[in-house]
């Protein structure tokens, strides 16, 4: 399946790294929900995944029907299902991404703060930016140098 540059995205990072069998049950319940996503109805072109093993992304195409409240509401719900099952925090923004020695690390925003005032997290640092909106910002802005990211900009008095 093709999506448009201009699919919605949502992104949900986890507060830890899922194991490859959590990886393998989570994309089961994903493919399980995709495959029945709808909307007033009418199936969603979309699809979820999980990257990294940190991230769940879902992407909807709305060329064949808009993605509604009560829909967004049933992903949530889903995702919410798997923070409890796998016994992770999917929903707090203050936990931060960042790549260090090719490995994704994530703390929280107290952490993040610390490292970026000693210098361990610097302008050239890979963060992600779960803020994205649409499958062309997900593809271009969610892996960025931290000074190329709004992290940049709410954590620049510690640089």
């Amino acid at each position: 399946m093709s999506f448009s540059p201009k699919s919605k995205v949502w992104v949900y990072q986890s507060d830890r790294e899922f194991t490859a069998a959590e990886v393998q049950a989570i994309e089961q319940k994903l493919q399980d929900f995709t495959s029945q996503w709808k909307a007033h109805g009418h199936q969603l072109d979309a699809k979820a995944e999980v990257i990294y093993n940190f991230f769940i992304v879902f992407t909807v195409d709305e060329a064949t029907a808009n993605v509604t409240g009560c829909s967004i509401d049933s992903s949530v719900r889903l995702v919410k299902e798997i923070e409890q099952e796998f016994n992770v925090d999917l929903f707090n923004r203050f936990n931060m991404a960042y790549v260090a020695d090719n490995k994704i690390i994530a703390l929280n925003k107290e952490d993040f703060e610390t490292l970026i005032s000693i210098k361990k997290i610097g302008p050239q640092t890979i963060v992600f930016n779960n803020l994205v909106q649409t499958l062309e910002e997900f593809e271009n802005k969610w892996e960025v140098p931290f000074e190329k990211s709004w992290h940049s900009t709410v954590f620049a008095h510690l640089m």
